[in-house]
Order: C-alpha cells, then structure tokens, then sequence
C-alpha cells in the first residue's frame, strides 16, 4: 500500500530531498544513519526504494564499520554530540573511512556541534551540508510522535529537572520542523490553565517564525490562513488513556503484547506448530481498514473480506472452509501472502475477545458507566460506590485493572474523594504497592484527594445521539474539541491564541488572485490545499485519540484533515508505568 498523509510527504521529503539530491548516475554510496533518523527512515521509505536510488548500504553511525574510501557517504544524522562526534572520528584518521561526506541533519544544528565540524578534518570532504527538518516519526499518516517516552516524567515529576527547558526548547523545535514539512504556518492555540502549555505554545511560535523566515512560501494556499496548531495537556482528559478500548487497535495494544507494533503469535493448523512475528502497519491495508472498528465487527469483516477473496478467485467457501485457513494455504499456495494476512487479523482478532470474555466484559460495563455518568439506558449513576466494590474485591482481576477503576470512580466525583476513601478503597483493592499511581495524578491537574487541588474540573461535553455499542459510549474529549475547533466554535478565553490569527479571508477570488499557480509544480502528495488542524499532546496520546483525528477528517469530507501527534503512544499500562515513575528519581542510563 503507497504511504498516504504525513508518511507518504515525510518520505518523499527524504528520497527527494537528501538522497536522489546527490545521486550521481553510475557512482553508488552509503547511507550513515542514527538511532533517530534510521526511526524516521524506517516508518515511511522502504529499502527497496533507498537501495535503488544508488546506496548500496545503509549503517549505523554508532556502530564498528567497515572502511570503504572508494565511496561517497551521506550522513542523514540527528544533530547531537554522539552522532556529530562518531561522523568527525570517520575522518580524523590519515585514512578517512570514506570519499567524502554528504551531511544531511533532520533540525538545527546547534553554533558548538557546527564549529567542531568545521575545524575537523570532516570540512575538507564535506560536499553537502543540509538541515532538512524533519526531527519527529510518522507514526501513521495522521500520526506523529516524537519518540520521547520519558516526556512524562520531564514534564510532570515533583523531582525539578535541570533539563525542563532544554526539553522543552528541544520539543518546540521538532514541533515547528512538523510544519515546516507540510508547509504549514498555523495559528498556535493552547489549553488556558496548566503553564506547560503556554510556554510550549510559545516557545513554538518563535520558532515557526524563525521557519517561516527561511522558507516564505509555508502557509501559502487557498485555505491555510484557517490551519491551527493546539497545545494540550495530558491532564486535560486523564479518562481516555485507562478506559478499555474495544476498537480493534486500541484493544490489541492494550491487552496483548505488542512491542514496537510487533505482534508475535504461534500458527496452528495441519502440521508443525510456528512462530510468526507480524508488523502492524499502513502497509497492511487490511489493518487500515480494521483498526478503528468496533471487535465486535471485526471478526464479521475479515471473515466476509476472505469469502469475498475466496469467490473472486473461485474456491469453494463453506464455513467450515474458512475457519481452517492451513487447509485453503494448502490448496492455493499462491495466495500465501493474501491468506495469511487474513489469517494474522482473524488471529489477532480472537486473542483479544479470549482476553474480553475472560474478565473484561463486566469490568468494561462499570468503566463506561462510570466515564459516563450514566449506565447504559442513560439514567444518571445513583451509587458508585456500590459498583465498584465487587471489583476492588475480585482477586481474579489485576492491580492495574482495579487502579483503573478507582480512577474513573474518582473521576466521577469530579472534585476528588477524601483521603479516609481513598485509603479504604486501596486497602479493599489491595493495591499498596502501587497507589502512588493515583495520588501522582494531581502532578497533572487532576483532581484526586478533596480540597487539595487547583480545583480543575473536566470540560463539558457535547452531546452525541449517534448509536454506539453499550460498552463503547465514551468519546475522547479532544474529539469535541477537534469538532469545535474546525466549526471554529472553540472558546478563545479557555483556547487563546499565541497571536491573533490572520483574518480567514472567505472569499475565493482575491485568495486565488493571490496564490493563483502556487501548486502547479507540485507533486500529489506535498500539494493539499485544504487547511490542517495539528494537535499536540503533552505526555502522551492514547489510541481512541489518534482514531478521533481519523473520525472528525473524515466527517469534514477530507476539507480538513486532523493530525495528533505527541512525545510517545501510550497503552493504559505504559501510561500507569509512567505515573508510577513520576515520584521516583530517574536512572540516568535509560
């Protein structure tokens, strides 16, 4: 599947951009890459495409290489001491590891890490010397991340962090190099109230300036005036990250094991038992198309997508046929590819509602009435308490499954719970080990013990009449505000602007007069005329979120299109695992 979105305009940045830039026909090269950059490289080109424009291979910076001075090497590095020092060392002895160096850096390089190039032996060979702005990772097309899982404790830990500005200075710059890449200049918004947000807010817009300097024509088109960029917390809806998700992606990160979006599971059927290992990602159509329905629907899908494959390629399809797929491999081992595939989802699919049927579907009914506020029939939650006590008190279900509950319990109370409550529901829970995960919770502005908080309450919510599963009522708050925010319908007191944004100039004819041929030389992927919403989380996005920026696009009918991105993609666990670290003191090797 062709990358689309921000994959398809990051990589075509790159294959364009650095290395068909210094291709030379019949001379090949190596590429030299970094931990950050081989991340970016790997989520949106494909080595058959770098192979084939001339590199003959592609290296790790950090690692014992092989000397090959007959050839020209490009070094796609971030701009940091490790990887600045390790390109210096390739050539500092009288041999240099390679011909020459094309240097390419994904941001700024700082005025220090220049000036050691420059008085190395490095600036004899260097032929090329780019930064070309691209310090964050297409996590999907309308996802980005900037891989920074610590981000959390950066943030929120009581510990003060020398670090905290640099981090943030760090953070506004991969940010603003986000924009720069889609050739956005957007009005910057941030949640009023938690301070983080104001200062990141700014610290972006001076540097989207500084982009907008060197490269004029970002935020030109017809509609751009319109795009925004907001700043939120992640204690702005603490609810989202611990719920249980029942749409397919969201659930399977959270219930199974996926590490680095691997999924490994073991192949039954005729024959030897075997181990798979499968990628889930946009190269994957069917996971596409799977990822954001409801588990109740996926089963039903895949099995109707395969009889429809099986018809289309005249196989017999009766029932029986399709739950054992070993036996269709066996009959059409051309198809090996297609049928696996449809067998990994069917897979995927079955281990997660094994998991549900398990212990999950009760737990699922008092999260959502809880979240909610109302049970199922939409009458208000009487006694709360009274649901959730068997729960706490069920030593079949796990600590961090019962911390989630009391969470939403506390949550529902909207202004905290006494401390007395608070020690009760622990002890019942028998959770000690693990109860600073709760009272951490107001390092980001959530309410958790009575009368001891900054008093912020969740906003108001939409009310949304179309017809959801029992156990999926809950809608992401940032969903609401995506909505308002494109319906320009968002609170400029709780949402102000960095500055006042253009005027939104409406009519077409002096906008077109104006940009009238700006795009013709584009290609497809780099030229979307219609504004963007860019919404960046501080400490981490949740899966229901990332799914809501793909909801509210396609409901504008792609007029608009709503990118979430943050420091890192949080499971429910990931995100108790960093609360849990924010009163503890750092280990300075992780």
């Amino acid at each position: 599947m062709a990358p689309s979105g921000l994959k398809a305009v990051v990589g075509e940045k790159i294959l364009n951009g650095v290395i068909k830039s210094v291709k030379k026909d019949g001379e090949w090269k190596v590429l030299i890459v970094d931990h950050m950059s081989m991340r970016i490289l790997s989520s949106c080109c494909k080595m058959s495409d770098i192979l084939a424009e001339g590199v003959t291979i592609v290296e790790d910076i950090n690692k014992r290489r092989e000397p090959i001075s007959s050839l020209e090497a490009i070094y796609l590095i971030s701009p940091v001491e490790k990887s600045v020092h390790a390109l210096i060392n390739d050539f500092k002895d009288t041999a240099f590891t390679y011909k020459a160096a094309h240097i390419f850096f994904t941001d700024t390089c700082p005025d220090g890490l220049f000036a050691e190039i420059g008085r190395s032996r490095v600036a004899k060979v260097v032929k090329t010397l780019k930064e070309i702005n691209v310090a964050f990772l297409p996590y999907e097309s309308q996802v980005f991340s900037v891989d920074d899982p610590t981000s959390l404790y950066s943030f929120y830990s009581l510990k003060p962090t020398v670090e905290r500005d640099k981090m943030m200075e760090n953070l506004a710059e991969q940010i603003a190099t986000l924009c720069d890449t889609l050739k956005e200049y957007p009005a910057i918004r941030y949640r009023k109230g938690p301070e983080e947000n104001a200062r990141l807010a700014d610290e972006v817009y001076q540097r989207l300036n500084a982009h907008k300097a060197d490269n004029p024509s970002m935020g030109e088109g017809a509609d751009k005036a319109r795009s925004q960029l907001l700043i939120v917390d992640r204690g702005f809806d603490p609810i989202s990250p611990i719920l249980h998700e029942l749409t397919f992606q969201a659930m399977a990160y959270d219930l199974l094991d996926i590490k680095q979006d691997i999924y490994n599971y073991k192949t039954t059927g005729i024959g030897d038992v075997k181990d798979r290992e499968v990628l889930l990602d946009e190269d994957d159509e069917l996971w596409v198309q799977l990822r954001h329905m409801h588990i109740a629907d996926v089963t039903k899908k895949v099995t109707e997508l395969l009889r429809n494959f099986c018809e289309s390629k005249r196989m017999c399809t009766d029932n029986a046929n399709i739950k054992d797929l070993s036996l269709m491999l066996k009959k059409m081992p051309q198809y090996q590819k297609e049928l696996s595939n449809y067998s990994t989802h069917l897979h995927l699919a079955e281990a997660c509602m094994k998991k549900f049927k398990a212990s999950l579907d009760k737990l699922c009914e008092v999260e959502q009435d809880l979240a909610m506020g109302t049970n199922a029939e939409g009458e208000p939650l009487k006694d709360a308490m009274k649901s959730i006590v068997p729960v706490l008190l069920n030593n079949e279900i796990e600590a961090y499954d019962k911390i989630r509950i009391i969470l939403l319990y506390i949550f529902h109370k909207k202004k905290g719970i006494g401390e007395e409550n608070l020690a009760k529901l622990i002890q019942h829970a028998n959770i000690q080990a693990d109860s600073n995960i709760i009272t951490n919770l107001q390092n980001l502005g959530c309410n958790i013990i009575e009368g001891r908080s900054a008093g912020v309450t969740l906003p108001e919510r939409k009310t949304r009449t179309e017809s959801t599963y029992q156990l999926s009522r809950w809608t992401p708050i940032i969903k609401d505000v995506m909505e308002n925010a494109i319906e320009d319908k968002l609170d400029r007191k709780q949402w102000p602007f960095i500055s006042d944004p253009a005027p939104i100039n409406t009519t077409q004819t002096a906008v077109s007069a104006r940009f009238g041929h700006w795009h013709k030389n584009k290609s497809p992927t780099e030229y979307r005329s219609g504004p963007r919403l860019i919404i960046f989380v501080i400490g981490g996005v949740s899966h229901s979120e990332m799914r809501s920026a793909y909801e509210v696009t396609r409901a504008t009918d792609g007029k608009w299109e709503v990118l979430i991105g943050s420091s890192h993609i949080l499971t429910p666990t990931s995100f108790l695992n960093d609360l849990k670290s924010l009163d503890q003191v750092p280990n300075p090797d992780c």
